[in-house]
């Protein structure tokens, strides 16, 4: 079988598309998904004449929509997909992963990758079709919630339609809008939603065509079942199954690392623990080919919520209520917002509030700790830009609505939202990898996660191949950790498989290099030894970093929020820990090395010409 990736090239302007190839140099350079979508987005960029000018809400910004190479094929967790574009939220690289069942029906529909640019003239939606690709009118869409969108979708178009859509938030242009599909799973990291809600466009719908060609059918099953059955035994994937991500909260909290009223305090009510969660939900659910099943359907109509959601709109919101939290995971959910970022920028505004650096001449009333129906009304109001949430749907950028001092109490890196509710003050490798993702704040990029289990000296030589210092609030071989942990990671995300089974995540004993160099070749029959992929993440890195270089950042921008750096935490057993501002450059050093990158994190001149020569091949 030859493989052959396919990008349409759409013109929402003058309604044109065209279909491509992608060079099978690049391929096996960039793999698919994430890695891919880099390519295509370092192009954009390389053509753009001032790259700093180009509007992320502005018609010439490409929105990226690339399945994982291996997506759909059945492989164990390989449902995802990325969309990437200048984020309109951070300013930099925008690029966010999603899971359920569309990244599959795309590929089956005969499309690997979306490149899109222009604005429709009237609201519209792309249906992808068997192999063709029509831009029609969805006016009757417009205004309507993620969930009535899809339901729409599959009325008109029929059994195994998979759509992903933006609600008021993505057509309101709000900055941190997602891009939706089922009822939670969402690309809704960086406002990418907004982007499409920029280009008029409501939805992408994905029907019919048949089943994905693979390499070596036989092999590839044989493979598939093995590791379902090595990764049935983990124990982490057995917890993730029957309780779902807020198993993390008890542990953190217990901690003392859960972010509390925008990170003045670290701890909060037990009444959003795990067990509390599990009683509203029935059932358990899973995206395609996953053998996890860690989203919960819950009682009050939804999915979730997961452990940043619990976190992030309720501890550091202050709200406690286990109903009333999964209530506000709802709504964010319908209206196509990110939660991660919600909960951020609302909990930032009620701490200005506290602090009298902001009152009810600009918020419109009281900003309250535990204030539900406060809370339940901003929402809507930032998802429609009414009053006051017109102003924290600028996310970050609100800055400029509020006193200089505003800054300081931001929990936010390159412009980018914390994602998740996790203080990391206490785990210096979490600090590190947080202050050097490319797309912001964000653990999905590189969390060091077995940093806090207690390794043996041999297994983590292995693991990261030298010794390392076992101790996670020391500040001693954290670059090593985190750098080994973007390479995997952004691998992971090449292929289409979910982070919650990539070895190093939350185990040592899930799929590494070894597993997807298998996993490869039975499906694409692409020839590529461990050495090949582990360079694959590594160049994904590197062109990110080119990316955000040419928007201006420096190693400047590696930072963390300054409470991270000022303020100890206040309680439990981390009590005490901060960052100490030198030894986090020494950090920096130690990572940048790491890298291969020069002391000011610039990827060298020799590799920035190899990735331009590969991405100028593409059209």
């Amino acid at each position: 079988m030859t493989l052959s990736v396919t990008t349409a090239m759409v013109d929402l302007s003058t309604g044109r598309h065209e279909l491509t190839t992608v060079p099978p140099e690049v391929v096996h350079a960039y793999l698919g998904g994430r890695g891919l979508n880099m390519a295509y987005l370092y192009r954009a960029l390389s053509d753009h004449p001032e790259p700093r000018k180009l509007d992320p809400l502005g018609p010439e910004n490409p929105l990226i929509v690339g399945a994982g190479l291996i997506t759909g094929t059945q492989a164990p967790n390989a449902a995802r997909f990325n969309v990437s574009a200048r984020s309109p939220e951070s300013g930099i690289l925008g690029d966010s992963n999603c899971g359920g069942f569309f990244g599959a029906a795309m590929r089956k529909a005969g499309f690997d990758r979306l490149v899109i640019r222009g604005r429709a003239e009237q609201p519209s939606y792309l249906l992808l079709e068997e192999g063709t690709l029509s831009l029609l009118p969805a006016d009757d869409l417009w205004g309507t919630d993620i969930h009535a969108a899809q339901e729409m979708l599959k009325a008109r178009h029929g059994p195994g339609t998979v759509a992903a859509v933006i609600g008021p938030a993505g057509e309101n242009q709000v900055r941190m809008a997602g891009i939706f599909t089922g009822k939670k799973n969402a690309a809704g990291r960086g406002g990418m939603g907004a982007v499409m809600g920029s280009k008029n466009l409501k939805a992408i719908v994905a029907r019919g065509g048949p089943p994905i060609a693979i390499a070596q059918k036989d092999a590839l099953r044989a493979i598939r079942l093995r590791q379902q059955e090595y990764l049935k035994n983990s124990r982490v994937i057995q917890v993730l199954g029957t309780a779902g991500t807020p198993m993390l909260y008890e542990v953190s909290n217990r901690l003392g690392a859960i972010r509390t009223r925008n990170s003045q305090e670290n701890h909060f009510a037990d009444s959003l623990n795990a067990e509390e969660i599990e009683k509203f939900s029935d059932k358990m659910l899973a995206c395609t080919s996953c053998v996890v099943h860690c989203r919960h359907r819950n009682t009050l109509g939804g999915e979730g919520p997961e452990y940043s959601t619990v976190g992030l709109l309720g501890a550091n919101l202050g709200i406690a209520a286990t109903e009333q939290v999964i209530a506000l995971n709802n709504l964010v959910n319908t209206l196509g917002l990110d939660s991660s970022s919600t909960g951020t920028i609302i909990g930032w505004a009620m701490e200005l509030y506290q602090r009298g650096l902001i009152t009810d001449e600009l918020t419109g009333g009281p900003l309250l700790w535990g204030d539900f129906e406060r809370v339940t009304g901003l929402i809507e109001d930032i998802a429609h830009r009414r009053g006051f949430g017109a102003i924290l749907a600028e996310s970050t950028q609100a800055v400029r609505f509020f006193p200089l001092e505003a800054r300081d109490y931001l929990i936010a890196v390159k412009g980018l939202p914390q994602s998740d509710p996790h203080d990391v003050r206490y785990f210096k490798g979490f600090a590190l990898g947080i202050a050097v993702a490319s797309r912001g704040a964000d653990h999905l990029r590189n969390r060091p996660t077995l940093e806090v289990f207690n390794l043996p000296d041999e297994v983590r030589a292995r693991i990261y191949g030298r010794a390392n210092d076992p101790d996670p609030t020391s500040y001693k071989d954290k670059g090593l950790i985190v750098a080994w942990s973007d390479d995997i990671y952004a691998l992971s995300d090449c292929l289409g498989i979910c982070r919650f089974v990539t070895h190093g995540f939350n185990s040592p004993h899930l799929l590494g290099y070894s597993h997807f160099q298998e996993l490869v070749h039975a499906a694409t029959g692409l020839e590529q030894d461990v050495d090949d992929l582990r360079e694959v993440g590594r160049r994904v890195i590197d062109t990110e970093r080119l990316i955000n270089a040419s928007f201006g950042l420096a190693r400047s921008d590696d930072t963390l929020p300054k409470r991270y750096f000022n303020d100890p935490m206040p309680d439990r057993k981390t009590k005490g820990h901060r960052i100490e501002p030198e030894q986090f450059q020494h950090m920096l050093d130690e990572y940048y090395a790491e890298r291969g990158w020069d002391a000011e994190g610039r990827v060298p001149a020799a590799r920035q010409e190899e990735i331009t020569r590969l991405v100028s091949s593409l059209p």
